[in-house]
Formats: C-alpha cells, structure tokens, sequence
C-alpha cells in the first residue's frame, strides 16, 4: 500500500511565485533588452562599499562565517542605540520570519495577517501546524479594528507589513499607536519593514523602536535587499528583545549568514551616499508614475515603497503579457487576486519612461480593440 510521504501541511501551501527571470524572457521572446520591474530591486546596483567589501571578503571564503555575524550585529545595533543581543539575522528576510514562526508557533496557535500581503506570512505559520487567521484590506489598508476583535487565546503573533506588499502604502504612526495600545502584551507584533529607508521620508511613517522600547513582545523585521541593492546576498535581521532574540537563536542555522553577506551588509551600512540617491530616484520614478495615472485616470495606491500597485482597468495577465513581449517585466495582480491590478518597482528615470510608454500602447491598444 502507497503511503504519503508528504507532510500534510503541504497540502495546504501554494508555491511562491517568483519574478521572471531576466534571462528566461530574452529566451522566451527573443529580447537583448530587458527591463526588470518585478521585484523591487535598487535600479541604481548594489552600494560600491558594500561591492568593495566583498572583494576583500572573498580571500576568506575557505573559512566558515561568524555563526553569530557578531560584528554585524554590534553595527545594526549602534544605529538603533540598542545592543547586539537585540539583533537577530538571517539568511534574507526570508529566513527570519520562518524563524519567528518556528520560535513561537505551536499546532493550533493562531497568527493574525491581511489579506493582501506577504504571503509567507501565511506559509511559514502553516508549515509549524498553526492558523492563519487573515482579514481581508479595508479601504486598502490592514483592518486593525478586525485584528483586535479575532484576538483570543490561541493569537500568538500578529503581522502587520508596512508598508504593506504589494499595496505600498502605509499605517501612520497614529493609527499604529492606537492599535498597539489595544493588543494584549503576550500577543506578539511583527512588524515587517523591509522597505523602511523608504518609508520614513514620510513623518507620518511610525519609529516602531519607539514602541518596542516599551514593549518586549514587539519583533521588527529589515533587510539590506532593498535601499543597500544587496538582495543577491540575502541579508535580512530582526530587532526585538532580549529574551525573544535568545530564542530565536535557537531555531536559527548555525552559518545562516554567509562571509560575503555579512562582508556586503557592514558595507552598505556606511554607505550613506549610495542609500540617499536610491531613495531620491526612487521618489522621482514614483512621481513620474503618478502622473500617468492621474493624466490617464487610473486608480493607484500612493506608496511609500519602491514599488507602485495601479488598477489598469483590464487583466493584469494580459498586460503582463503585454509588456514582456516588449521587454519590461512587473507584477500581475491576479497573483493576489487582483485582476485588474499591477505591482511595478521603481526603476531609473529612463527605465520607468520605457514603462510608462509601453503601458501606455498596449491600454491604448486595449481601447481600440475593444
């Protein structure tokens, strides 16, 4: 008799579907050029300190990394005036939200999540034999009214991405603090803020090391992928307290940190020059698309991320489509549920007109046809 040789929970995961690769549509379509705004990468390159450290680095790879990146650590924690023990880091962001889930999550516990965001939220609750418990947007934000009425006994964590992927916008620091006033103190909130360099030119945007100055069940989640252009690295890192970073170390990988990631993440942190023009271009890239939409009357959602979610009024799989025949990769909304809708990373300023122009043919095309 055939056994199942497959966890169950299993059953219950979609896999992730990646941007398409670069390559892949040149052979695909038979295109030399392409422009990849897929997966909100930095348009400007990796930071050139972080380039130059892990040249250096490279001599070493004979070597097994610092298990414990303890020289990373003690740099991520001067600049939040905080100490090493309250940095944990992994192998991307990834990797430190399975590592949360697999600190806290027993079968049945239950963890709280929109409806649209992050899904490996989702996946990496399921995978422990936990609930995720999610609460579909309300006026395209999170429904932090909703997460407090489903909080019960079995809620042990609560995920709050912000800003949030793919919408992009953001909880203020208003609507935040009246929230986290209101969640019990044995509820854990993570706070996931891969796009934070980004977001805090906003001053509406909320210091959440603020709130976990005061409050000990409080994880925040960022990472070097975006603002640093080091997403081929995989560097990501949790601040939070003592107590929970001690455990969080026990579920970690002994070298999950490899010597060029961490070599490429003490880079880039001082790397200030690099990290401010990316933010510059990445305001002006928005700029631009805002402006198509508002002269073409398309429904878009204001971002303080590197990416912009815009309701181009037909499917998104066609326009995916679309604009890969011609060589620009984004985001269809369908993968969300979200038919009619894209996901688009800011690229250079010539990267986003090439964007703009080509969308702009095939809606217009759409019209015709139609």
């Amino acid at each position: 008799m055939a056994k199942n040789l497959f966890r169950k929970e299993l059953d219950m995961l979609k896999p992730y579907v990646p941007g398409k690769p670069i390559e892949e549509v040149k052979k695909e379509y038979g295109i030399d050029k392409i422009e990849k705004l897929a997966s909100n990468e930095n348009p400007l390159g990796p930071s050139p300190k972080a380039v130059e450290a892990i040249k250096k680095a490279a001599e070493n790879i004979n070597i097994y990394p610092d298990a414990y990146a303890m020289e990373l650590k003690q740099e991520i924690a001067k600049k939040v005036n905080l100490t090493h023990e309250n940095i944990v880091t992994g192998n991307g962001g990834e990797q430190v939200l399975r590592m949360i889930a697999g600190t806290f999550i027993n079968p049945g516990d239950e963890a709280l999540m929109a409806d649209t965001t992050f899904g490996l939220y989702e996946t990496s609750i399921v995978n422990m034999k936990g609930v995720a418990v999610k609460l579909p947007l309300k006026n395209y934000k999170h429904d932090l009214d909703g997460f407090i009425e489903k909080i019960n006994d079995k809620t042990k964590l609560i995920y709050i991405c912000n800003p949030n992927n793919p919408v992009g916008n953001i909880l203020t620091k208003e609507e935040i603090d009246n929230f986290v006033a209101k969640v019990p103190e044995d509820v854990v909130i993570v706070f996931d803020e891969a796009y934070y360099d980004y977001a805090k030119e906003n001053s509406d945007y909320p210091e959440t090391l603020d709130i976990l100055t005061k409050r000990e069940n409080t994880v925040i989640l960022r990472t070097f992928s975006k603002v640093a252009g080091i997403a081929g690295t995989r560097v990501g890192y949790a601040i939070t307290s003592k107590e929970i970073g001690v455990q969080m170390g026990k579920v970690k990988d002994v070298f999950n940190v490899n010597v060029l990631a961490q070599a490429a993440a003490l880079g880039a942190l001082k790397d200030t020059e690099h990290i401010e023009k990316t933010v510059k271009l990445n305001y002006e890239s928005l700029e631009m698309m805002e402006k198509y939409c508002e002269e073409n009357d398309l429904e878009y959602i204001k971002s303080n991320a590197n990416f912009m979610f815009m309701n181009v009024n037909t499917h998104s799989k066609e326009v995916f489509e679309e604009l890969m025949k011609q060589g620009v990769i984004i985001r269809p909304g369908y993968l969300w549920k979200w038919d009619n809708w894209i996901r688009v990373s800011t690229g250079t300023l010539e990267q986003t007109e090439i964007f703009i122009n080509k969308l702009d043919g095939i809606l217009k095309a759409e019209v015709v046809s139609c």
